[in-house]
């Protein structure tokens, strides 16, 4: 009978320098090491110190919660504090993303965490909820629920196929990253959901799509009697010092068309 053991920092940091694909003297050179005392580190037989684990993940570009992984794997107290998005000490965060929610519209804009459940969005993203279901809208909502569950969005969206493996390709990305056991039942829901029928090729293309070619895949979706086309801009916070920031995602919807454009104009224009 044996016991399954959880890996040591060596063959942590081994399989992401193989991610990388990074040679044992090219992250030597770049730690300010030795090929052999990384590979001694990856074998078991030097344990490495807390600062050479922060120096190695730094270059290995290894996300911040991961990060945490590898200094306990070493024997160390993790190095990144994990704050709820509601503590006390987030207020001015909160605050910050609140004004720039605010400032993008009416340009649809949204937050979400390291599961797509949206923490924060502002009043644009109202127009993306016409007929979802009720129990879709109920907190944490989440993003990709909302634009792929067949009583959520994917109804409207003229282009599902398109957006939905854009969607599913960016969450196998990060599952190549993160061992995030509620990100992959998220996958494994939202990519068994099913599919409408294959459109006919006339009218996979949005009204004047040939007219304005796209210069990045746009989400072109119903809305209000109109078939708007938006392109989808995702920011994240550069050097973060805290896991919960570390995973949060700034998504904004621009118009992709003069059409979308003069749309939104006119509906801020007019107000809520």
């Amino acid at each position: 009978m044996t016991t399954a053991t959880a890996p040591g920092v060596g063959a942590l940091l081994r399989e992401w320098r193989d991610r990388r694909r990074i040679s044992q003297l090219e992250l030597a050179l770049r730690a300010d090491s030795s090929a052999r005392h990384i590979s001694f580190i990856e074998t078991g037989r030097s344990r490495p110190s807390r600062e050479m684990v922060l120096r190695l993940a730094d270059h290995l570009d290894v996300p911040v919660r991961e990060r945490n992984a590898l200094l306990i794997a070493a024997g160390y107290a993790p190095h990144y504090p994990d704050t709820a998005l509601d503590a006390p000490e987030m207020e001015p965060l909160r605050t910050s993303v609140e004004q720039l929610l605010t400032g993008f519209e009416p340009y649809p804009a949204l937050v979400v965490d390291g599961t797509y459940d949206i923490v924060a969005a502002n009043r644009s993203v109202g127009m993306f909820l016409e007929g979802v279901a009720e129990h879709l809208l109920t907190p944490p909502l989440n993003a990709m629920r909302l634009t792929l569950h067949p009583e959520g969005m994917a109804p409207r969206i003229r282009n599902l196929r398109a957006w939905r493996a854009d969607l599913l390709s960016q969450m196998d990305r990060q599952l190549a990253l993160l061992r995030s056991a509620p990100l992959r039942a998220l996958y494994d829901e939202v990519s068994a959901y099913p599919l409408p029928p294959e459109p006919e090729p006339d009218a996979a293309e949005s009204p004047g799509a040939a007219e304005y070619p796209p210069f990045a895949l746009p989400m072109v979706i119903e809305h209000d009697g109109r078939v708007l086309s938006f392109v989808s801009t995702i920011a994240t916070f550069n050097t973060p010092m805290d896991v919960t920031v570390s995973e949060l995602a700034i998504e904004t919807f621009l118009p992709a068309d003069p059409e979308t454009s003069a749309y939104l104009a006119r509906a801020a224009r007019l107000g809520p």
